[in-house]
């Protein structure tokens, strides 16, 4: 369990965003949102026209800013809190970069509203280490040789992480399945199948 850290940061008046960033959360903003349905409506602008008001703790510190109801929890992470380690990959909730543990499930972070995540615990692949020491997650992944590129380690990471914590000890075929919501490009899977099977012992 993460340690709750006091340390409040608060942002009243988010960054701009560039066209390119624009469209690209809008539309993914807008799937979400016809996903998730009643939970937009924490998301209105308040009677003086202020933009919502969120409290997310992220790997154990409280972050409170106000943020628009369209901006993913992906573009907040990276843009607003500055932790570049989950990536954008396609964007559409296809290929896991993005992953991330919310109260302790994985979750696609370009398919999260940042308001979807307001009073919840998020994990970050950032948030997995122990200060400057690799989890043993990441240390299985670097021992197994469990990425090639790199881009969608952090994602692969992440959701070992996360079946990890549902189940301490799966076979090879539990794994296969626990990892297939997250792609590698570059076809890395038996090593990465081979990384998560070490992580479950080291974590012992």
């Amino acid at each position: 369990m993460e340690k709750e850290k006091k340390n409040e940061v608060t942002s009243e008046s988010p960054a701009g965003m560039s066209r390119r960033e624009f469209l690209g959360t809008v539309g993914a903003g807008a799937i979400g949102a016809t996903m998730i349905g009643p939970a937009t409506a924490t998301a209105r602008e308040d009677s003086s026209g202020e933009l919502p008001l969120v409290s997310i703790t992220v790997n154990g510190w409280v972050h409170r800013m106000r943020v628009e109801p369209r901006w993913t929890l992906l573009y907040v992470l990276r843009d607003q809190l500055g932790l570049t380690g989950t990536k954008p990959g396609c964007e559409r909730g296809e290929c896991g970069a993005c992953t991330v543990l919310i109260d302790g499930e994985p979750r696609y972070s370009c398919l999260t509203l940042a308001v979807e995540a307001d009073g919840r615990r998020v994990t970050t692949v950032e948030g997995l280490m122990d200060g400057e020491q690799l989890g043993p997650v990441q240390q299985a992944f670097v021992g197994e040789d469990g990425l090639q590129c790199g881009y969608c380690t952090s994602g692969q990471v992440v959701a070992a992480e996360g079946l990890l914590r549902r189940n301490p000890n799966p076979t090879m075929e539990e794994i296969r399945m626990g990892m297939s919501g997250n792609l590698c490009r570059c076809g890395a899977y038996d090593h990465i199948f081979k990384s998560v099977h070490r992580a479950a012992k080291l974590r012992k």
